[in-house]
Formats: structure tokens, sequence, C-alpha cells
């Protein structure tokens, strides 16, 4: 059950001049359910539609402000009593990879990348089955079938692609495909909507950090190794040090945190 959101309107005297490029979004929250991130919690996500000529500026202003989107949906944490989950985005024009990383970038060199148009093919659902299978058996996608791979590659009003990552062609036969990253371009850079990747037993370990180096809740921890890395809080974006990241860690502070890459 949702419930939508009730918006007031201020009073003439007090009414301020906006010039909205787009209609202002009818938002909802959704009930409570068990969180995935943190056991013995549950979440509450506020969410809003994306659809029509002005869903694209409607998704770039709601991104800066911790909406994340899927399909046709920009949704962002709104639970009861816990600020756990924080909008965290890499400063991709400062970043420079540690010594563990650019061994990954040296190992998979060879991979070819190219952008896709975002429509589903049967290859990237046979990856991404597998590796569902690997990393997460349990978890909400595992029931997924080839109809909702579909729709959550192919339904987007905003501009999004598919970066596919595979091994070197042969002649003019495409390499096996490793890796994709359902990716959303917006004005200040890419937000990674889902990415999905082979299993380490074909033989390309590390293939998740290296999609993100290209483009607690322990599932989170992982984002703490791109640096230099902005949080949103009450006053906006702000780059974080290293007590910050430390202690958020400690927190429980970046669990659900939206992987988001700026350029």
């Amino acid at each position: 059950m949702v419930n939508p959101l009730l918006i007031r309107r201020p009073a003439p005297h007090n009414r301020a001049i906006v010039n909205a490029p787009f209609r202002f979004p009818r938002f909802f929250v959704t009930s409570s359910s068990p969180c995935p991130y943190l056991p013995g919690r549950t979440e509450r996500k506020v969410f809003t539609d994306l659809a029509g000529p002005d869903a694209p500026e409607m998704y770039e202003a709601l991104s800066r402000i911790g909406f994340r989107r899927s399909q046709g949906v920009a949704y962002r944490p709104s639970c009861v009593g816990c600020g756990a989950c924080v909008a965290v985005r890499v400063v991709a024009r400062d970043f420079e990879p540690n010594a563990t990383q650019r061994k990954l970038m040296k190992r998979h060199a060879d991979l070819e990348v190219a952008i896709c148009r975002p429509w589903s093919t049967t290859e990237q659902y046979d990856l991404m089955r597998r590796y569902l299978d690997h990393r997460h058996p349990g978890g909400g996608m595992a029931g997924m079938d080839d109809v909702d791979f579909a729709d959550m590659v192919e339904h987007s009003a905003v501009d999004t692609c598919v970066v596919e990552y595979r091994e070197p062609s042969v002649g003019d036969r495409p390499g096996k495909l490793v890796g994709a990253c359902i990716t959303d371009r917006q004005g200040d850079g890419l937000s990674m909507i889902y990415s999905f990747f082979a299993p380490p037993e074909d033989g390309r370990e590390g293939l998740g950090t290296f999609i993100i180096l290209v483009k607690g809740s322990k599932r989170m921890e992982y984002k703490a190794r791109f640096q230099p890395m902005e949080r949103l809080g009450p006053a906006g974006w702000r780059r974080m040090t290293a007590t910050d990241i430390t202690d958020s860690l400690r927190g429980e502070g970046l669990a659900g945190a939206p992987g988001v890459k700026k350029v």
C-alpha cells in the first residue's frame, strides 16, 4: 500500500515565484518492509513516476538531492528512525586509482568496452542470471525472468545506455560478454543504475571493481575504496574526509549508498 504525501500550497500573500522548467512531481511513500542491508531494521522509500517530456529534467533535479532511478520511478530512502543510507558520489575528475586498482586495470586491459543502446539481449540476460545465482541467490531480484530483465533495461524515460565489456573479438565475431552496466547519462556525470558480471571461476576476478574504475553493511563497503568521495547532507554535497568514511563504515553510514559516478 502506498500513501500519497500531502503537499500544501502556500498562502497567496506568502507565495514564492518559481520558474520550474517542468511540472512539480507527486510523491508517494511505500509501506515499511524488512531492510535488505541491515538485519533487524525496516526500510521505507519515497518515490515518484518519471514520465512525459519533462522526465529527463525532473530526474536530473531529483538526482542532485539523492534520488535514484528504477525503470520509470525515481526513489530515495525515507526510513523512520534510521538515517544509515547516505547518498555518495565519486569525484571522478580528482580520482586516482590505488595500487590494487591499477593492477586490475592492467589485468583486464584486453577487454573491449562498447556503449550500446538500451535494448536487452539474451546474452545479457544469461549473464545477469549467472551473476544473480552467484552473488545474490536469495536477493529480491533472484526471481527475475527475461521479461523482467527487458523491462529493467528498456523502460527508461531518460538518457540511458548499456555499457558492455567483452573479451577480445575474433575476426568479425564479438568476444564473450563478461560484464555490463545499465547507465544513465546526466548533466554532471554518469549514474550507474545496475551492473552485473561473470563470476570469478571464469578467470576474470575483480570485474566489479574494474567496471566502476572505467565508468555496517558489507554489501556496500566497497564504495569507500573510491576516493575522493562526496556525501549528501542537509547542506548539500560535501567532500568526505578519511575520518568521515571511517566513521560512516563503523556506523553503517554507507549502507545502501547509491553508487553514483560523477565527472
